[in-house]
């Protein structure tokens, strides 16, 4: 398969989550199993393979925004960054969704949350963080 057949296939994988979360999110417990392990998974799957057969011997690297530029010019790599986000975007989004749940957000704020995850990723989390702490007059601290 061609990187631009896998990041259609990628694009293809994630939607049905991010639907699952918009429109059945409690929905016991398909939604939260396919939205924060199947598909999250599966995209692991597919970045772990493209990481592992094609960053040996590529240029570039992690130690500089250069290094990272250069690393990106290979497009499966530049593939391997895309489908990481669209693993740990959905990823966060099924977090948002059951976390709200749990602290009586309402629906209507998840929702734009999700849409900004799903469209910019930690600025739909910030939103999302912001309004949880609003409603619940704490920070959103574990434990």
């Amino acid at each position: 398969m061609t990187a631009e057949s896998l990041f259609s296939l990628a694009g293809t994988l994630v939607l049905p989550g991010w639907l699952l979360l918009l429109f059945l999110p409690r929905w016991r417990p398909v939604t939260p199993l396919v939205t924060a392990v199947v598909i999250p998974a599966l995209l692991a799957i597919l970045y772990t393979w493209l990481i592992v057969s094609h960053l040996p011997g590529a240029g570039g690297g992690f130690g500089s925004l250069a290094d990272v530029s250069e690393l990106f010019r290979n497009e499966n790599l530049l593939l391997a960054g895309w489908i990481h986000y669209l693993a740990f975007d959905l990823f966060i989004g099924s977090w948002e969704v059951r976390d709200a749940e749990r602290n009586c957000v309402p629906r209507l704020a998840v929702v734009a949350c999700l849409v900004l995850t799903f469209l910019l990723g930690p600025a739909g989390l910030l939103l999302y963080l912001l309004i949880r702490t609003g409603v619940t007059r704490r920070l959103p601290l574990p434990g």
